[in-house]
């Protein structure tokens, strides 16, 4: 890689600096859409097991037994599946966050290492 020098600072170095930061300020927008839309799918789920539970024990079904019928229902697994999903991006998202700022302190490292301070 051509190093230039810019400030005493490696262009490369910072360059990549800049490009992390930006895909964490990305991550941080999609980390708060992807817990809206899990609180959504997650309320939602909850709404039909609630609903489907207060159908079967109108119609007599052992509450021993109600919840695991309620859940197979497909409308409620399929809330559920959504609600899987949800979880997953969410959490998949928080894992990208904390690969970036840990990009960022390598870099940050490598600079002051450049810089020749170690703070």
């Amino acid at each position: 890689m051509g190093w230039t020098n810019k400030g005493g600072i490696k262009v490369d170095l910072m360059q990549e600096l800049r490009r992390i930061n930006e895909l964490l300020t990305k991550a941080l927008e999609q980390y708060k859409n992807r817990g809206l839309e899990y609180a959504k799918c997650y309320a939602n789920y909850r709404k039909l097991v609630a609903q489907e539970l207060l159908k079967l024990k109108a119609e007599g079904m052992p509450v021993t037994i109600a919840y695991d019928i309620a859940r197979g229902k497909e409308e409620v697994a399929n809330a559920k599946e959504q609600e899987i999903i949800a979880e997953t991006l969410y959490k998949s998202c928080q894992e990208a966050i904390n690969t970036y700022k840990l990009q960022i302190k390598i870099l940050q490292e490598q600079i002051n290492k450049e810089w020749g301070t170690n703070e």
